[in-house]
Order: structure tokens, then sequence, then C-alpha cells
């Protein structure tokens, strides 16, 4: 059951601000793209994590001690550059999207494609 009040909140759009773009779909792709990417490099890093605690107790032989602190370094970094993209517009935004893609990909070029 609704009020006045909420019929007209959800119909009424929201005002534009500073923060907002002022295209609604301009960068949707870019940012959804580097969230993906933080997204799955925290992912990789709580594997790895994981994985190295399963060969702790098994004995088995497992990452390395320089995996198991870059991991989640750049998982870090991907994720406060991605804070950096969502909050801002334009250039800053597209410069931080950047700043997780490069996070990502030396994470992966240093530890899984050498």
């Amino acid at each position: 059951m609704s009020s006045p009040d909420t019929e007209e909140l959800a119909t009424t759009p929201a005002p534009l601000g500073t923060d907002e773009p002022a295209m609604p779909g301009r960068g949707r792709f870019w940012r959804g793209l580097t969230g993906s990417l933080a997204a799955g490099m925290v992912v990789l890093a709580v594997l790895v994590l994981a994985i190295a605690g399963i060969c702790l107790f098994t004995g088995a032989p497992g990452p390395g001690p320089l995996m198991l602190i870059g991991h989640p370094v750049a998982a870090v970094v991907a994720l406060l550059a991605q804070r950096g993209a969502d909050g801002r517009t334009g250039r800053v935004a597209g410069f931080a999207g950047l700043g997780v893609v490069v996070s990502v990909t030396a994470a992966l070029s240093l530890f899984w494609w050498n």
C-alpha cells in the first residue's frame, strides 16, 4: 500500500547535481569493466590465500611469500582505484579506472603470465 508521498518520490526524477554525469549512460561500460576487474582481483587474492592455508596444513608446496603479499596488495589498490572511479566523473574517473586495469594487469603478468 503506497501513500501519495511515496508515489510522488517514485515518479519524480532525481535532480542532477554536480556529481551526476550529464549523460546517464556515459561511462557505464568502463565502470562496469573496471569494477569487474577489481572484484575478480579480490576473489583471486582470497583464493590464493585459501590455497596457501590448505597447503600449509597438508604439507604440499604452495604459493610463495611474494604471491601471498602481492595479490592482496594488488586487490586493495584495485579497490581503492575503483572507489575513485565510482565517486568521480570525467577524466578523473577514467584515470582511476585505468589504475584498476594497470593494477590487475601488473598482478597477472608478474604472478601468472611469467
